[in-house]
């Protein structure tokens, strides 16, 4: 219900909304000169309930201010399937802090969320609802709507037994594979040149489904990307964030492969036969058979690993994790050490052994001060 009324001069608008709990509220404001400028205003209150951007008077709870925010900032920007992770921490906070308002949300009830959720989920899920609600928190300082930020220096507790290693390939295997994928090729089949670009360059899939010509450059052996493929709408649409667009450099082996695909006269690299790009679940038929055939029996590896693989490698290699971060696409190095911190452990042992091999060389040699007669 929505309705415009006389105060004295000036005009009043006032409209109703329902909280999550079917109890009714009234947003009003007061002091329009005019009786159309009040219905201005209720036109643009219905478009804001309808669009998720309204606003109560009184306080939002935290869960409905995280969920306008994301409305606002974030939903035009992401996938659909980057969406639904928003909606699916909005729920969570919503289950756990159900009655908690902008307002009244602090660190100590925030931290004994952390403590509930964490218990019973791995690092990799606390720490990627942590990063969403803290990009929210500081939005909301930024706009005057939170006071405080409650947010920072919370530990972030988490269950070590559900904590998921990533499934990679060892230098080996990885070796292994990519002989089997060159020498097994067919041009007509564009699977196995998409999974030997992942190899080598660590990009999503979308990322590599969405690649086109003009996005190479052969000269300087660089691959531009800034869009993603759409499976489910067979659509182009951007990157996961801002920060997945890049510019990757690759070496000449890998374009001259993926030059032979250059006579299917679309604007899409990886267009089969059947003027398709692979979807998810051909390519990664094809990884699992090509793995089955090669005698690498990982029952849980798919195409993302090939993403890990490569970060495996590269950092096998003693190639920087800055450089890494930048080149995987990451927004920020603490995101990249968050996902890999695992297989960062895993070669620390190397670098650790390195770092002694050079203090060793810091040998102190005692001179001899003796005078000779």
């Amino acid at each position: 219900m929505a309705d415009v009324r006389k105060r004295g001069k000036k005009w009043q608008a006032r409209i109703d909304y329902y909280d999550d709990d079917g109890k009714r509220h009234f947003k009003s404001k007061s002091g329009f000169k005019t009786k159309s400028a009040a219905q201005l205003f209720i036109s643009q209150m219905i478009v804001d309930k309808n669009s998720g951007k309204f606003v109560p008077d009184t306080p939002p709870l935290f869960y409905e201010y995280f969920w306008s925010w994301f409305v606002r900032y974030k939903e035009k920007l992401v996938t659909e399937r980057t969406k639904r992770d928003y909606l699916h921490v909005k729920n969570i906070l919503k289950k756990h802090l159900s009655k908690v308002t902008i307002d009244k949300i602090d660190r100590k009830i925030y931290q004994k969320f952390i403590d509930e959720y964490g218990s019973t989920h791995s690092k990799a899920t606390v720490y990627k609802l942590n990063s969403l609600v803290k990009a929210c928190v500081h939005d909301g300082i930024y706009d005057g709507d939170l006071g405080k930020n409650f947010i920072n220096r919370i530990s972030l507790v988490y269950d070590k037994s559900k904590t998921w290693k990533i499934d990679y390939l060892n230098g080996n295997e990885m070796l292994k594979l990519t002989d089997f994928l060159i020498a097994t090729r067919n041009k007509h089949f564009t699977s196995k040149y998409m999974i030997l670009l992942a190899i080598y360059t660590g990009m999503r899939l979308g990322e590599i489904q969405g690649l086109q010509w003009k996005d190479i450059n052969f000269n300087f052996k660089t691959i531009n990307i800034n869009k993603s493929w759409n499976s489910e709408e067979n659509i182009i649409q951007p990157t996961k964030n801002e920060s997945s667009n890049r510019i990757v450099r690759v070496n000449e082996d890998i374009l001259n492969i993926i030059l032979e695909l250059k006579g299917n006269e679309s604007d899409f690299v990886f267009l089969n036969q059947y003027k398709t790009i692979p979807t998810s679940s051909a390519v990664n038929k094809t990884l699992k058979n090509s793995l089955k055939t090669i005698g690498i029996n990982k029952s849980k590896f798919h195409f993302h690993s090939l993403r890990h693989t490569h970060v495996a490698y590269l950092l096998a290699e003693g190639v920087d994790i800055y450089i890494i971060s930048k080149r995987l696409g990451h927004s920020n190095i603490s995101t990249t050490t968050n996902v890999y911190s695992y297989l960062i452990d895993e070669y620390k042992t190397r670098s650790d052994d390195h770092i002694e091999s050079i203090l060793n060389n810091l040998k102190y040699e005692k001179k001899d001060t003796s005078i000779n007669s």
